[in-house]
């Protein structure tokens, strides 16, 4: 299946515009995730939205609250948050160039593939890739997408460009009051050097293949183990299994349903004299219809 681009646009620098397209750097699938069941039914667990005191409430009773004190939240409609959001915008300008050692590790985020979005596109994007490389500089903009704004940075990668949105400045939090109590006096020349040594012996290029996720290959290993194992419990849930709101929708009627057979119990005994009552009067016209039937016929006779 073709990956799909997040964003598509224009990327700017002064009067060019280069048409890109961008692309997720990194897989969300590659990590093992697991879903809750229920052991007794085999039927996956679901979550509801609950207010203490009502219960299960609709999604149209919903709204955003920001607490502005402790306890005490302001109000706001979905709706006008949505209306401040921003459009998603098709051009991500480059403003200013910095030396990459000049942004903190701390401001990166998440990384995004940048490629050009056509064979016309190709020639001006490998200019700005290779003009970034020999400078040894990044590139800062910021781009518009799913109602936000995201500062980001973008650099050579490969034969391609790497996007990377950064946090903002008040996204990071201050390291004085956390290093503050560290002492900040010189080491040990002895010691430093012992651990500059090891540090020297153990210098090497990065490889990312060479660091394994033990934890991922252990349950890997676990689950491989036991699918192949015949005694393993398992369950078969319904793929077309109603989501959370169909699941309202039967917890209604659940509740519904007890609530009408509570009615039913409570009010039995108005039934049961409501059915007395019925078949007093059915009795009674009974009674009245073959009274009444009797001088017809032995009017008939009588003529």
């Amino acid at each position: 299946m073709a990956t799909r681009p997040i964003w598509k646009g224009q990327l700017r620098l002064s009067l060019v515009s280069i048409p890109v397209e961008m692309f997720s750097a990194t897989k969300s699938g590659a990590s093992i995730s697991f879903r809750q069941i229920h052991e007794p039914s085999g039927k996956p667990v679901h979550y509801q939205k609950v207010v203490t005191g009502v219960g299960p409430v609709d999604a149209d009773d919903i709204m955003k609250g920001f607490e502005y004190e402790k306890g005490q939240y302001l109000l706001l409609d979905p709706d006008e948050i949505d209306a401040i959001k921003l459009e998603t915008k098709k051009t991500l300008e480059l403003v200013q160039f910095v030396d990459a050692c000049e942004i903190s590790p701390l401001y990166y985020d998440k990384p995004y593939y940048l490629t050009p979005a056509d064979d016309l596109a190709e020639e001006a994007y490998c200019v700005v890739r290779d003009a970034l490389r020999q400078a040894k500089m990044v590139g800062i903009g910021q781009v518009t997408m799913r109602g936000k704004e995201y500062l980001a940075a973008i650099k050579p990668c490969g034969d391609g460009l790497l996007l990377e949105t950064l946090h903002y400045a008040d996204e990071i939090r201050k390291a004085d009051p956390l290093f503050s109590s560290i002492d900040a006096k010189a080491s040990d020349d002895d010691l430093l050097e012992v651990a500059k040594s090891l540090i020297k012996r153990k210098s090497g290029p990065f490889r990312a293949e060479a660091y394994k996720d033990h934890f991922s290959d252990a349950m890997r290993d676990l689950i491989d183990r036991k699918t192949k194992n015949k005694t393993t419990k398992r369950v078969n849930t319904d793929d077309h299994e109603e989501s959370n709101s169909g699941d309202n929708v039967i917890d209604l009627m659940a509740a519904l349903k007890q609530s009408l057979q509570k009615a039913e119990k409570g009010g039995s005994g108005d039934k049961k004299e409501s059915t007395s009552k019925s078949a007093k009067a059915s009795s009674s016209a009974k009674s009245s219809s073959s009274a009444a039937k009797k001088p017809a016929a032995r009017a008939k006779k009588s003529a």
